[in-house]
């Protein structure tokens, strides 16, 4: 058993609607991410997943929500631009495009703070 992580970032604002503190301001934050593919097996090559790929898929669903207010994004027009909210968009934009004989998304780590962050593994984890 493999598990295989990559480390990224993005930019972005958000307010938390009917927060009772300052986070219902308009505010931003520079999220740190780690994804993490699990893998059971690795290729001809001697990898359960490769990096350069696994790059591309993230970075292309965490492009979407880099240097944006994120309370305009699509997603979080009816919940809450949480790093809850932020991990779950991913895992669920990911988890198609990391689904694999060898390897499946395993968690998404989203970081608000340089301490404070959650670890997100999926609607089916137990």
């Amino acid at each position: 058993m493999y598990d295989i992580f990559i480390n990224t970032h993005f930019a972005g604002a958000h307010h938390l609607r009917d927060y009772p503190g300052d986070c219902e301001k308009p505010h931003g934050h520079n999220w740190r991410i780690k994804v993490t593919v699990r893998a059971t097996a690795v290729d001809q090559l001697g990898m359960g997943i490769d990096f350069k790929v696994l790059k591309k898929i993230v970075n292309a669903a965490v492009d979407q929500l880099d240097h944006r207010d994120l309370n305009e994004h699509p997603a979080f027009q009816n919940r809450n631009p949480s790093s809850e909210h932020i991990a779950a968009f991913l895992y669920d934009t990911l988890q198609p495009d990391l689904q694999h004989d060898r390897y499946n998304l395993y968690c998404i780590e989203v970081w608000e703070t340089d301490t404070s962050g959650l670890i997100y593994y999926g609607p089916d984890a137990k």
